[in-house]
């Protein structure tokens, strides 16, 4: 009961005031099921991009972080081929941070911070981790690239069509995945 007070709370709370660059609505009739779109920043990599992010609610929420992960690919060294974001906000401790008070909108508001400065020491993609560290014009263009490819095409779509969730959507991370194989693997660290 908490849970569905405090869901209904916060959305009503993102739908009326809600973060530069951010929204976020429930998918059909299902309140612990939420998708989000976010704006890439400008003077970054992701500028002119829409992300769009699926969130969902565990059943110990706000107790739990909740489980969010991007269905727009993106070129990031702390979001891997699925989507999964390494953030310390969506981790319970020793590990993370998450605590009770935190709300989705906050959670959110983090992940649009990540995107614009990613953390290289904590990464799910290591290769793409090294390349930010090591050459940051080339990793600028990769993720510029991803963007008009995945990102920017998505404005001209409506999001309730639910593109990303088309097979043939999903052929960016699964090319990413081939390639990578083909290659020495990249050692993940973030846990």
């Amino acid at each position: 009961m908490q849970r569905a007070s405090r869901l209904k709370r916060e959305l009503q709370m993102l739908s009326t005031e809600p973060p530069p660059g951010i929204t976020c609505w429930q998918t059909e009739e299902k309140i612990d099921d939420l998708q989000a779109q976010i704006v890439g920043g400008t003077e970054t990599p992701y500028e002119g991009g829409l992300f769009s992010l699926e969130i969902k609610v565990p059943e110990r929420y706000p107790f739990e972080p909740p489980k969010i992960r991007f269905l727009t690919p993106i070129y990031h060294p702390n979001i891997d081929n699925s989507g999964r974001i390494c953030h310390d906000a969506l981790k319970l401790p020793p590990k993370g941070a998450w605590k009770p008070s935190l709300n989705i909108s906050t959670v959110l508001t983090s992940i649009q911070l990540l995107m614009a400065e990613p953390n290289p020491d904590d990464p799910l993609m290591a290769d793409i981790s090294s390349e930010f560290k090591y050459n940051k014009q080339l990793f600028t263009e990769k993720a510029q690239k991803w963007t008009q490819e995945h990102a920017v095409q998505k404005n001209m779509g409506v999001v309730e069509n639910n593109k990303e969730n088309n097979p043939d959507q999903a052929a960016p991370f699964r090319k990413r995945e081939a390639q990578q194989e083909s290659e020495e693997p990249a050692k993940r660290t973030c846990v």
